[in-house]
């Protein structure tokens, strides 16, 4: 009796430690911290999630990340600025707590003269006649007013905001006050290298203090 008294304890015993020994270790796999991503594993992350919206991934966007301090930036270029919030919320949901950097630029498509109607051209005449500028009557005439100034604003050569691009008849007319003769020469040069265009009468003037 004695024995089966001991032999009892000790089974017990036993599985009492056993119970202690297997709580230990699920206690210990529940605290061990998670994996840390390493930064190609972030971007992938991601870049998966811009992915997942098919003109993103047609926009092919950049994304560089430090996983370590949970921060990455995405760089690149789209059509809207709908599509530039989209990016930023799509990269922020990839990983909680991202903090993020948008490089992105928003630079709409051309349209070509195909793609171009009456509607477009009557935004770009009442846009030009706010700004002192003149713009035939025909669709060319607007088209080709609407791809100089964007080519004026996007070249650091010509300071678009002084000047005046009139449109007539393919005639454009280049009027106002630049700072010095390379960029007359620069404004003049983008003008003529625009389609459709048939001939450039160049009236800018060189600031005194640009001679």
């Amino acid at each position: 009796m004695r024995k089966l008294f001991l032999t009892s304890f000790i089974i017990m015993a036993f599985g009492l430690a056993l119970s202690a020994c297997v709580a230990s270790d699920t206690s210990e796999t529940a605290s061990a911290p998670k994996t840390k991503l390493t930064d190609s594993e972030m971007e992938n992350k991601i870049k998966v999630k811009l992915d997942s919206d098919a003109q993103l991934k047609a926009a092919n966007l950049s994304v560089s990340a430090d996983a370590d301090k949970n921060e990455a930036s995405i760089s690149g270029t789209v059509e809207t600025q709908a599509l530039r919030t989209r990016a930023v919320s799509l990269a922020k949901e990839a990983h909680s707590g991202l903090i993020l950097t948008d490089k992105i630029v928003v630079k709409p498509r051309e349209l070509t003269r195909e793609e171009y109607t009456e509607e477009l051209a009557r935004e770009e005449r009442e846009k030009a006649k706010g700004t002192g500028e003149k713009i035939g009557a025909s669709l060319d005439d607007a088209w080709i007013h609407k791809k100089i100034v964007a080519k004026l604003i996007g070249n650091s050569a010509t300071p678009e905001r002084m000047i005046n691009v009139d449109v007539v008849n393919n005639v454009v007319t280049l009027r106002g006050t630049v700072e010095n003769a390379e960029q007359k020469i620069a404004a003049e040069r983008v003008a003529r290298d625009t389609e459709g265009v048939k001939r450039i009468i160049n009236q800018l003037k060189v600031s005194s203090t640009g001679k």
